[in-house]
């Protein structure tokens, strides 16, 4: 198969089944781009995942983007972005359409709000499976416990909290640290 289709239908089933935003992705991503085609590892995923969450624009647009020049350059990026994006517009412009007229009915309203509870849980294992690799000693662990209290207990922009855990990585390296 042509690498550009490949990444194209990829992305874009990803796109088609994934409800809940980026965070919602990250189960999907795991199994296809780490585990089924080895485009990236768990660790280059929560790389690109992180740059993803602390840039301009939507944190599946973004990994898809990485992922996509990674394997195939700059015109790769923009396949693998055109796959993850155009489900969506072909699904809102489709939910645009007749949503209003249906949005009030109970069985919608019963049906995504059992989409919610499953997205919580695929996202609930993929941050699970993530922290276990990215949680590897004591430094790291700290930075976890930290990060996710400022996170629950104040307002703080996530893309603070990527680039200030990337500086205290940075500084415990230089400093013999996280071994």
């Amino acid at each position: 198969m042509n690498p550009y289709v490949q990444l194209f239908t990829v992305f874009a089933r990803m796109g088609a089944v994934t409800f809940g935003g980026g965070m919602a992705m990250l189960p999907i991503l795991q199994a296809e781009v780490v585990n089924k085609y080895h485009w990236a590892t768990d660790e280059e995923l929560t790389d690109y995942y992180a740059i993803g969450q602390c840039t301009p624009g939507i944190i599946a647009v973004n990994t898809a983007t990485f992922i996509g020049m990674k394997q195939k350059g700059i015109p790769g990026g923009i396949v693998a972005t055109l796959g993850v994006v155009f489900p969506s517009m072909v699904i809102i412009t489709v939910i645009a359409a007749f949503l209003t007229n249906f949005a009030n009915l109970p069985v919608v309203k019963d049906a995504f709000a059992g989409i919610r509870v499953a997205v919580c849980i695929l996202i609930f294992q993929a941050v699970r499976r993530l922290a276990a690799k990215a949680v590897v000693d004591k430094i790291t662990l700290t930075v976890f416990l930290i990060v996710m209290a400022i996170n629950m207990l104040t307002d703080i922009s996530p893309a603070w909290l990527v680039v200030t855990a990337g500086a205290v990585g940075i500084l415990t390296k230089k400093l013999g640290g996280g071994q």
